[in-house]
């Protein structure tokens, strides 16, 4: 293996990082506006109700799913930090 080709490699797994990142803050997020439509259905009429949801603002997210697919994301992240981690010290094992 050479330097150049860990550090490309490195970057590479960065990215991914960042990636897996930002899908699970995205999935938090869905999360957290399903918590604040589900406060907002138990407070709003049935009309209001009915017209967000024609309006597509009141989605009903799947939590179970959503919150499987964080795990997965977390899991994925964690594994790509490992592996980012073992590219690292062999970069510095280069000098």
């Amino acid at each position: 293996m050479r330097g150049v080709d860990l550090a490309i490699y490195a970057d590479a797994l960065a990215g991914e990082a960042a990636s897996l990142a930002a899908r699970a803050e995205r999935a938090r997020s869905r999360l957290r506006q399903a918590a604040i439509e589900k406060r907002a259905r138990a407070d709003l009429t049935h009309t209001v109700i009915g017209r967000l949801e024609a309006l597509g603002l009141l989605n009903g997210v799947d939590q179970v799913a959503v919150r499987r697919e964080l795990r997965e994301l977390d899991a994925a992240l964690e594994a790509v930090e490992v592996l980012q981690a073992w590219v690292e010290q062999q970069l510095a094992s280069y000098g």
